[in-house]
């Protein structure tokens, strides 16, 4: 028992670890998604990710090869990407149309959706620390953006169900990877929404510029990144528990929305960002107690 519970929490730690990388990448893929689309359709944002994320593979993911040809759970992998297609689409628009601050925390309806799938779904527990961890963390993104006029625009609109359909991917996600590696769950995206996103950009084709290529890359290899890393936190973590974490994004985009573009940040975006990491800071410590090996056990064992 006590093997299981440091192997547990030794898991637990990993996950974290996954999830600030992943929030990291996903921060650069909306950066270059948003300069792409200052020239691009949103279309050929979508396509060019993935287009980047093919040529990675290609590169490096040939060791995958014997597990791409079962094609394990296929069905599952292609409602996945369709929906994650979608939604997708919509965030791109509020990425374009709405500050960086506004779209992540519209997007972090998310993981009420997330808690609500997963508990439904998955049937993972929804303790109270964890419920605590979702409200606050909305609180505090309510705190940052100050819902008024701003959020009344139809992009707005857009970018909540972006939330909804992307919780439901991570859910699907979650399942895919009791018997699918990260790694592979990456690949069957990139080579399902591939098609969609070529397909989709001949609809609004423009013309590509070498001053184009640089912002290809960050959106591309960050997309990239953003899901291997989210898909092995979500292999060590229940998603109702790695998906409150993931609001610490709306304060990280406040800050790089300033840097980049001028976006006003102000002190409620530090008064938000300490209610979102107090928040989780205490579902965090909840969570490790109950996996920490018990000192009396060990003090037995040696004994």
């Amino acid at each position: 028992m006590q093997k299981i519970k440091q192997f547990q929490h030794s898991d637990f730690i990993q996950g974290l670890i996954w999830m600030a990388l992943g929030m990291i990448s996903f921060v650069g893929m909306s950066v270059g998604s948003r300069e792409l689309a200052s020239t691009l359709s949103i279309e050929q944002v979508l396509f060019f990710r993935a287009l980047i994320g093919l040529c990675v593979i290609v590169a490096f993911g040939r060791m995958l090869l014997p597990e791409l040809r079962h094609a394990k759970l296929f069905k599952l992998h292609l409602a996945r990407n369709l929906v994650h297609f979608m939604a997708q689409y919509l965030w791109t628009i509020g990425v374009v149309m709405l500050p960086l601050a506004s779209v992540f925390a519209l997007e972090f309806t998310m993981p009420i959706w997330v808690a609500l799938f997963a508990f439904l779904f998955l049937r993972e527990k929804m303790t109270r620390p964890r419920i605590f961890a979702t409200i606050s963390g909305f609180i505090g993104v309510l705190v940052i953006i100050r819902p008024g006029i701003a959020m009344v625009d139809p992009a707005a609109g857009l970018v909540l169900i972006a939330a909804a359909g992307y919780g439901l991917s991570l859910i699907f996600v979650k399942r895919l990877t009791r018997d699918v590696s990260p790694a592979a769950i990456v690949v069957w995206m990139i080579v399902i929404q591939l098609p969609l996103g070529l397909v989709a950009s001949l609809t609004d084709w423009r013309p590509v510029h070498a001053a184009d290529i640089p912002w290809m890359m960050v959106a591309g290899l960050g997309a990239l990144c953003a899901h291997y890393c989210q898909a092995q936190a979500l292999k060590r973590l229940d998603a109702s528990v790695a998906m409150p974490i993931d609001f610490l994004r709306v304060p990280m985009a406040a800050v790089v929305g300033s840097y980049a573009y001028g976006e006003a940040i102000d002190l409620w975006v530090f008064l938000g960002g300490a209610i979102i990491v107090l928040a989780n800071y205490r579902t965090v410590m909840t969570e490790r107690r109950v996996l920490r090996p018990d000192p009396q056990s060990r003090s037995e064992k040696g004994a």
